[in-house]
């Protein structure tokens, strides 16, 4: 039995935007987490690692709760027994206040740790293709803040000192001040002509860089219209982009694509779309519940041996029916001697985890073709099927599969409803920019999408977003609301789905 840490406040640096460079104990701490207080800039979807059960709390996007207000639940949240996770963008102790709410943690008395994080002073540079240091340019490098504090003489810049330190420049958050400090630079002795460059957005799909010279970025950043979370890079290490720009030239990169697959299938296709560049908004429209009936599934179950086929379409039919099967039975054995066919090899997969024998996988997903595969193989006249799949679902295979003379059970072992929860606010920010593509998986996912947004109302105040479709059936419910599909994938899986997006780029 795992001991769950109890009263202790985790200030956890969330790192730069990109999910995957989260460290593995800033992962650990938030799959255990019973409060996450968590900053505007965190990447969302690191919010998936928290339990269900946990406390979301967001500061905002406009900072709007005060340091104070924070400090106070970090100590609050602590005192009452819970493991709270405070997650900031990039490290903690890095122009983040962490060390202002660990100071505030320990003159309470309260448990702390710091875990370190990957800053953006680091990472942006490296996702925009320039190394901070560079044998044949510099060998060191200086961080430094372009948002001051007007008040706090001790902490001002001194742009006379910082205009004559060697090596690369790093400056976190100095967009608004961006005329006034270059122009210190240059007025300190630095040359007009020094190369700098601009990153917004680093490590995400959203990125953005503008390259120039001291003497000409403002005006560029203005011309770009560049707003924060930005970050400036100073130095002859930005002239090494040209060459070793290799996050920017991913073949989606720039592109934003909305994944409508429920929440636990998403991962593995948002995370490949990530992977070649896309911008992933998660909208899940789709959750898995038990049908309402459920007279047929004990049927079913009772009668397993008279079974010569058990039919599974879909990864939720397997996982939902041997949820089910294992309530009942402890040993897979009394499955019996039956058949497994399985439609699509996300399906077949998953029936392989369980180390089952899949004896059948048809190549093509229609009702008429699935049938064939199956006369193919063998005659089904008389032969008794089980087809395990969504309460509602197209009715075409079931008929395919009596004309050919089988005796088809269609059991309808889940529900698909449709999913309410949003915590990364991704339906929001959908709303709000739109998108490229949005890609659909299913027919119900079209229909749940649609019943959510209004797909043909979107698609008019977004005029350049294109639908993607999985296969056949999820393209007619996508016409049914007097849309096309701008691709369908010939492959009816994630990855076929993924090489259409590809082909159309």
């Amino acid at each position: 039995m795992r001991v769950k840490s109890k009263g202790t406040v985790y200030l956890v640096g969330a790192g730069p935007g990109d999910a995957g460079l989260l460290t593995l104990r800033g992962a650990e701490l938030l799959r255990r987490a019973d409060v996450v207080l968590h900053d505007a800039l965190v990447n969302p979807d690191l919010l998936r690692l928290a339990p269900p059960s946990a406390e979301l709390i967001a500061r905002g996007k406009n900072m709007t709760m005060p340091q104070e207000a924070i400090t106070a639940l970090l100590i609050a949240r602590a005192r009452a027994g819970k493991c709270v996770v405070r997650l900031k963008g990039g490290d903690p102790y890095i122009f983040g206040r962490g060390g202002e709410e660990a100071e505030a943690l320990a003159a309470a008395k309260i448990p702390f740790e710091v875990v370190p994080g990957v800053s953006s002073f680091v990472a942006a540079p490296n996702y925009a293709g320039i190394p901070l240091t560079h044998r044949k340019h510099c060998s060191s490098f200086t961080v430094f803040t372009g948002h001051e504090d007007p008040d706090d003489a001790e902490t001002a810049l001194r742009h006379d000192q910082i205009a004559k330190i060697p090596g690369t420049k790093v400056v976190l958050m100095g967009t608004e001040k961006l005329s006034d400090w270059t122009k210190s630079l240059i007025a300190h002795g630095m040359s007009p002509e020094t190369p700098v460059a601009m990153v917004r957005w680093g490590t995400t799909g959203r990125q953005q860089t503008v390259a120039g010279t001291l003497a000409t970025i403002t005006g560029l950043a203005v011309e770009k219209k560049l707003s924060p979370p930005v970050l400036t890079i100073i130095g002859d290490v930005v002239k090494l982009r040209g060459k070793l720009n290799w996050f920017e030239k991913r073949p989606l990169f720039g592109r934003r694509v909305v994944v409508t697959r429920r929440s636990e299938q998403a991962g593995g296709f948002a995370q490949r779309l990530t992977e070649l560049g896309a911008d992933v908004l998660e909208v899940p429209t789709i959750k898995i519940t038990r049908p309402k009936e459920t007279d047929a599934i004990v049927d079913a179950l009772l009668g397993l041996n008279a079974y010569d086929w058990l039919v599974f379409t879909s990864v939720n039919g397997v996982t939902a029916f041997f949820d089910i099967f294992f309530r009942r039975f402890q040993d897979m054995r009394d499955i019996g001697g039956v058949r497994i066919a399985a439609v699509g090899p996300a399906t077949a997969a998953k029936l392989r985890e369980l180390h089952l024998q899949v004896d059948l996988t048809p190549d093509e997903f229609t009702g008429k073709k699935i049938a064939a595969a199956f006369a193919k193989f063998q005659t089904i006249e008389n032969l008794k099927m089980c087809l395990l799949r969504a309460e509602v679902a197209n009715p075409d295979l079931p008929k395919a599969l009596e004309e050919l003379g089988a005796i088809v059970d269609d059991i309808a072992i889940y529900k698909t409803v449709a999913e309410t929860e949003d915590p990364a606010e991704a339906g929001k920010t959908l709303l709000d920019g739109g998108a490229d593509w949005i890609t659909f998986t299913s027919g119900s996912t079209v229909e749940h999408f649609h019943a959510r947004f209004d797909l043909p109302k979107l698609l008019k105040k977004f005029p350049q977003m294109k639908l993607a479709s999985i296969g056949p059936e999820t393209s007619k419910a996508i016409r049914a609301l007097g849309l096309e599909p701008a691709l369908e994938a010939k492959e009816h899986t994630t990855e076929g789905l993924l090489a259409a997006l590809l082909k159309a780029i």
